[in-house]
């Protein structure tokens, strides 16, 4: 099969390029980083880009929570925009299988019950809690904090920042694109993908990134909030493996599957600071307190459905994978 990997030079995309061609796949790298004219937005160079292709793995994407909505446009430019040009041409060319990198952050909060209540959805926490150190969510009806639970993928949609718009809108074209054309779409709903060439701590970086970056320099990890909030930490090398997967995959033409992609297995982001720490050999993380607007408290990955559907597992488990992480290079931009 061969492959077009929108984002291809990047941390997830240059794995997926490795994966495809290690499955005996040609897997062809479409990337601003090596090339300035290689844009999704650019509709003339990815028509011929998508020339005899057979598929498409959409990497390509700005990621990050942002700032505010003061980089709206750039994100909806990027993400959404760039996605129904690559669209448009795929329709154009002909091309019938897609996978879309989604996210978790679609759901904004995750799953939640409350003892008395059952099943809730807490809405965005207040400043005031914030500010006063009361990190968790409260359950709509009674007040008080419901238990997090792993979310599935027929959770309702909740973007509650700019990112997470743009990646929901991403879903939206795709399934348009499905029923338009006839064509197979997957979205796999990276949780927190980490491992070897994440990019150093942009303004766009994950937390793993950042915990990284604050050792390599000799500084403590800052644990915002009190380290609790619960996270699905996934390896780059098995979120690979699900694209593949995915590609690979009878999947039904005319409509968008989604799947959440993670490892199945919650850890606090504290506890990810301290695995990177003690691997690294220190500094100890500071728990800081402070917290950002627009970040949620618990979002964990119910992953039953691509285990069944697809056939896959994650194969690197957290112990491990921060050990390699916390020696593994990472990437200048």
């Amino acid at each position: 099969m061969r492959v077009l990997v929108t984002g291809g030079a990047g941390f997830i995309g240059s794995h997926v390029v490795e994966a495809l061609r290690e499955r005996g796949h040609k897997a062809v790298v479409y990337d601003v980083r090596g090339d300035p004219g290689a844009d999704v937005r650019d509709p003339a160079a990815i028509a011929r880009a998508l020339t005899g292709v057979d598929a498409v793995c959409h990497q390509a994407a700005m990621v990050g929570l942002g700032d505010g909505v003061a980089d709206a446009a750039e994100y909806v430019s990027h993400n959404d925009l760039g996605t129904a040009v690559l669209l448009a041409a795929m329709a154009a060319a002909g091309v019938p299988r897609l996978v879309l990198a989604g996210s978790m952050v679609v759901y904004g909060e995750g799953r939640y019950a409350c003892p008395r209540h059952g099943v809730v959805r807490p809405g965005p926490r207040a400043v005031a809690d914030l500010d006063a150190g009361c990190f968790e969510p409260r359950c709509p009806v009674c007040g008080e904090p419901p238990d997090p639970a792993l979310i599935s993928e027929d959770a309702p949609a909740d973007p509650r920042n700019v990112y997470a718009t743009t990646k929901l809108a991403q879903e939206h074209l795709a399934a348009a694109w499905a029923r338009s054309t006839g064509g197979a779409a997957v979205s796999l709903r990276y949780h927190n993908v980490y491992g070897p060439r994440m990019p150093r701590d942009t303004p766009y970086a994950g937390v793993a990134s950042f915990f990284r970056s604050a050792l390599a320099r000799g500084e403590a990890p800052r644990v915002f909030e009190d380290g609790r909030q619960r996270r699905d930490f996934v390896h780059v090398r098995d979120v690979a493996a699900a694209n593949v997967a995915a590609l690979a995959a009878g999947t039904a033409g005319g409509a968008l599957t989604v799947y959440n992609t993670g490892s199945g297995e919650p850890h606090t982001v504290g506890e990810m600071a301290w695995a990177l720490a003690l691997a690294h050999g220190g500094p100890e993380p500071v728990v800081t307190g402070a917290y950002r607007l627009g970040d949620v408290r618990h979002i964990t990955a119910d992953s039953a459905r691509l285990r069944a559907e697809l056939g896959w597992r994650p194969e690197v488990r957290f112990e491990e994978g921060m050990r390699e992480f916390a020696r593994a290079g990472l990437r200048g931009d």
